[in-house]
C-alpha cells in the first residue's frame, strides 16, 4: 500500500493511508503478544469454554478463537471463587513459552463435571506461585495470567475522575497501573486513542524495567515518561540537593511565577521622550499603565497580550501625533498608517519593547536564578534563606526541579509569537489536512480508532507515520485522555500542577504508598496531594496482599516502619521464602570484598534471577565502579544498568522495582541521609522476592537490632 506513494485523489490517498495505518497497527501488536499469547480457559457450567489470551481471536469463519482478557466475557476467569463461582465449573491455568505449553494447573468448582484424567491437573494458586517465585530479569513481566480479584477490581474502574491505589511494598501497585491502562484503551478506545495515555515514572531506570508490559499486552501508543521528559526541548543534565529542590517544588513557587511574568511587564518612573521627524513623542507612565491593565484583563498569556499592549500603546501615540499636527477626527485608516509608521521608528520600538517584551521560559527561570534583586523583588512569599537556595550561575545545567517551574512559566508566557508568514500558512495548511482527514475517517468503517494527525502525515508524503508519542514529545500543549502517575507519593505540588495540565478531563489513575516516601514534601494524604483537581471526583482503593516479599523478610521491613510511624499498616505477605535474612558486619575497609562475595553467593543461589545490591546515595558510585571491576561478569556499567546478573542502586533508584535476591549497604547511612530516612529503609528491605542481605561496618538501626 505505501509503495504507490503520495498518488490519486486527496480522499482516495487519506482513506489508502488510513487502512495502512490500522494494519500497521495490528501487526505491531501481533508481534508483541506473540509470546504467551494464551494463557487461560474458562469451562461454564452452560455454554462453551473459553480461551483466554493476550488480545481476542477469531477464524476466517468468525468463530471465536481467544476472548481478550479485558473483554466482559473473561472477567470470570479473574473474579470467580468458590464461594462465588460466577457461572464456571473450572478455571485452567496454561503456562505458555513462545508456542509450547509447559504446564497446565486447574482450579475447579463443580468436581462432578470433571473426569479421572482431569483430576491430575488440580493444584489451586499454582499459577500463582510459579509467578511469584519465577527467577526476575530485570524487566517487569506483565501480570495478566494471575489477576486478583482486589487487583481486577481496580483494573477495570470506570474511566471519569481521579482513581487512587494505594499499597505497599509487593502488592503490585504498577502491574494494576500498567493493566488498568491496557483496559482503559481496550473498553475506551475511541475517547483515548487520539489523545493518548501518559504513564509518569519516577526515573529513568523504572521506566526501563517496565517498558515491555504494555507493549505484551498488546498496546504500543501509551506514552512513558518521567517529569522531567514532560517539558519539550529541555534535557535534564543537572543534579541539585535535596532542600534545593523542596523549595522549587513548594506551591508558593506559583506566585513567584505570577510575579517573575508581571515584573516584566514594566510600567516606567518618567515619560520617556523619542524623537519621530520633527516631533517627540511621550510615552509617559499613565498610558503605559493603562495599556497593561488592558493587556493583563484580557487573561492571556503575556506573548499574546502584547500584542493588546502594543495595540493600545501605539494606537494612543498615533493619536496624539496627529493632534500635534492639527488633526483632530482622523479615519481609521489614517490612524492605521500612522501606527505602521510608528512600528518603523526603531528608536520608539526599542523603548516600547522594553516595557513589554517578548519572553521565554528558559531565559526568564536562569535570570531569576542569576539576579538577587529578581529574587527579591519576585520572591517575597520565600524567606530569604530559600531565595539564597535558588543562587546558581547562568550556565548550571537543568535540573529535574526546575521542568515543572518552566512548564508553568510555559503557560503563563506563552509561544513566541511566529515571525515567518510561510511557517504561518503551512502550519494552517496542516490543520486542516488534519480537519479533513478527521472528517474522511468519521465514514469509514474501521475496526479500531486511527489517529487523523497520523493520515495527514502520510497525505504529506513524508514517508513517516508520528507515533502519538512522538507528536506528544513535539507538542508543549499536548493533552493526554488519561494519566497514570506511579510512586506518585514523590510528586512535588509544582510537579502535580504540571502534570493536571497535561490531562484537563480530571482523568487520572494515581498509584503510591504515603509510607514509602522519601522526599520532604511527602504529602500527608492523598486529598492533599491532589487538591481541587480532584475535590468530588477522588476514589481511593487499597490493595492490603503483598504478593512480592516473603513474610520473613517483610517483618524485618515493617520494624523499621514502626519505629517512626507505630500505626502503619504493612501489606500481608501470602508465602514465606523458608530463608531468614542474612548479616554481616565488616570493617570498612572490607565492605567492598565482603559485597562482592555476597553478590557472587547470592547469584549462586539464585542462578536464573537478579541481585540488587542498595546503597545509600553516597556510597553509590563509588561501590558501583568498585563492583564492576571487581565482578565484571556479573556487575556491568551503569549505562546498561538492568541488563547483567547484578546492579547497584540507591534507594531512590530502586524504588518500585523488584530483585530476587537484596543486598543493603550500611542501612544506618540510609536512616541517616535523609529527612525520611526510615522510610527509605523501608522499601530497600522491601524490594527482594527471595532472599535479604544487610552487609554493615557498623552498629545496626536499633529497629533492626534484633
Amino acid at each position: 500500500m505505501r509503495a504507490t506513494g503520495a498518488s490519486g485523489t486527496h480522499a482516495a490517498r487519506t482513506e489508502r493511508d488510513a487502512r495502512a495505518a490500522m494494519l500497521e497497527d495490528r501487526i505491531a501488536r501481533f508481534d508483541a503478544v506473540e509470546s504467551g499469547l494464551v494463557f487461560g480457559r474458562i469451562d461454564r457450567t452452560y455454554g462453551e469454554a473459553l480461551y483466554v489470551g493476550r488480545i481476542g481471536m477469531s477464524s476466517e469463519e468468525y468463530e471465536r478463537l481467544l476472548v481478550d482478557w479485558r473483554a466482559p466475557a473473561a472477567r470470570p476467569f479473574y473474579t470467580a471463587t468458590p464461594g462465588s463461582a460466577e457461572g464456571l465449573s473450572r478455571r485452567r491455568h496454561l503456562r505458555v513459552r513462545d508456542r509450547r505449553v509447559l504446564g497446565v494447573d486447574d482450579e475447579v468448582f463443580d468436581l462432578t463435571r470433571l473426569d479421572d484424567a482431569d483430576r491430575v491437573h488440580l493444584s489451586g494458586e499454582a499459577a500463582l506461585l510459579a509467578a511469584l517465585t519465577e527467577g526476575r530479569t530485570g524487566r517487569m513481566r506483565d501480570i495478566v495470567a494471575t489477576i486478583q480479584a482486589e487487583q481486577d477490581r481496580i483494573i477495570r474502574a470506570e474511566l471519569p475522575g481521579v482513581l487512587v491505589v494505594q499499597g505497599g511494598p509487593g502488592t503490585g501497585k504498577t502491574a494494576v497501573a500498567l493493566h488498568r491502562a491496557a483496559y482503559l484503551l481496550y473498553e475506551h478506545r475511541d475517547r483515548l486513542a487520539s489523545r493518548g495515555v501518559l504513564v509518569v515514572g519516577p526515573g529513568a531506570v523504572f521506566l526501563r524495567y517496565i517498558e515491555q508490559v504494555l507493549p505484551s499486552l498488546g498496546e504500543t501508543g501509551v506514552v512513558l515518561a518521567t517529569i522531567a521528559e514532560l517539558y519539550p526541548g529541555v534535557t535534564v543534565t543537572a543534579h541539585e540537593p535535596t532542600r534545593v529542590a523542596a523549595v522549587k517544588g513548594d506551591a508558593r513557587m506559583t506566585q513567584v511565577v505570577a510575579d517573575l511574568v508581571k515584573a516584566f511587564q514594566r510600567v516606567p518612573d518618567e515619560p520617556l521622550s523619542v524623537a519621530y521627524g520633527r516631533h517627540r513623542l511621550s510615552v509617559d507612565p499613565e498610558l503605559v499603565a493603562r495599556a497593561r491593565t488592558k493587556a493583563r484583563r484580557s487573561r492571556r498569556p503575556h506573548n499574546q497580550a502584547r500584542a493588546i499592549f502594543q495595540r493600545t500603546v501605539y494606537g494612543t501615540l498615533a493619536v496624539r501625533t496627529l493632534r500635534a499636527i492639527g488633526v483632530e477626527r482622523p479615519s481609521q485608516e489614517v490612524l492605521t498608517d500612522v501606527a505602521r509608521d510608528l512600528l518603523d521608528t526603531d528608536s520608539l520600538v526599542t523603548e516600547v519593547d522594553k516595557l513589554w517584551p517578548v519572553l521565554t521560559p528558559e531565559r526568564m527561570l536562569a535570570g531569576l536564578y542569576a539576579s538577587a534583586e529578581l529574587r527579591d523583588q519576585v520572591a517575597r512569599g520565600l524567606g530569604v534563606d530559600e531565595r539564597e537556595l535558588l543562587a546558581r550561575p547562568p550556565d548550571h545545567g537543568w535540573t529535574a526541579a526546575d521542568v515543572p517551574l518552566l512548564d508553568e512559566l510555559a503557560r503563563r508566557v506563552g509561544p513566541v509569537p511566529a515571525r515567518d508568514p510561510v511557517a504561518d500558512r503551512r502550519a494552517e495548511e496542516e490543520r486542516e489536512e488534519e480537519r479533513f482527514a478527521a472528517d474522511t475517517l468519521s465514514l469509514l468503517d474501521l475496526p479500531m480508532p486511527v489517529s487523523a494527525a497520523a493520515v495527514a502525515d502520510r497525505y504529506r508524503g513524508t514517508g513517516e507515520t508520528r507515533t502519538t508519542a512522538q507528536r506528544a514529545a513535539e507538542d508543549p500543549d499536548w493533552t493526554f485522555g488519561h494519566v497514570i502517575v506511579d510512586e506518585a507519593q514523590e510528586l512535588s505540588p509544582m510537579a502535580w500542577r504540571m502534570l493536571q495540565r497535561r490531562c484537563p478531563a480530571r482523568s487520572m489513575t494515581v498509584v503510591g504508598d504515603l509510607a514509602q516516601a522519601s522526599s520532604p514534601w511527602g504529602p500527608a494524604s492523598w486529598e492533599a496531594a491532589l487538591g481541587e483537581y480532584a475535590r468530588g471526583r477522588l476514589r481511593v482503593e487499597e490493595l492490603t496482599v503483598n504478593y512480592r516479599t516473603p513474610a520473613e523478610i517483610m517483618a524485618v521491613a515493617g520494624d523499621v516502619l514502626h519505629s517512626v510511624e507505630p500505626d502503619a499498616v504493612v501489606p500481608r505477605s501470602i508465602r514465606s521464602a523458608g530463608v531468614d535474612p542474612w548479616y554481616a558486619e565488616v570493617e570498612p575497609d572490607g565492605l567492598v570484598d565482603a559485597l562482592a562475595k555476597a553478590v557472587t553467593d547470592e547469584t549462586s543461589a539464585n542462578p536464573d534471577g537478579m541481585v540488587a545490591v542498595v546503597a545509600p546515595r553516597a556510597l553509590r558510585a563509588a561501590l558501583d565502579t568498585a563492583l564492576a571491576d571487581l565482578l565484571p561478569g556479573l556487575v556491568t556499567p551503569r549505562r546498561t544498568q538492568l541488563d547483567s546478573p547484578a546492579v547497584v542502586l540507591d534507594v531512590v533508584e530502586a524504588k518500585g522495582l523488584e530483585f530476587d535476591s537484596v543486598v543493603v549497604v550500611e542501612p544506618a547511612l540510609v536512616l541517616a541521609e535523609g529527612d525520611r530516612g526510615a522510610h527509605d529503609l523501608y522499601v530497600a528491605l522491601s524490594r527482594a522476592t527471595k532472599r535479604l542481605g544487610v552487609v554493615h561496618s557498623g552498629d545496626l538501626p536499633e529497629p533492626m537490632a534484633h
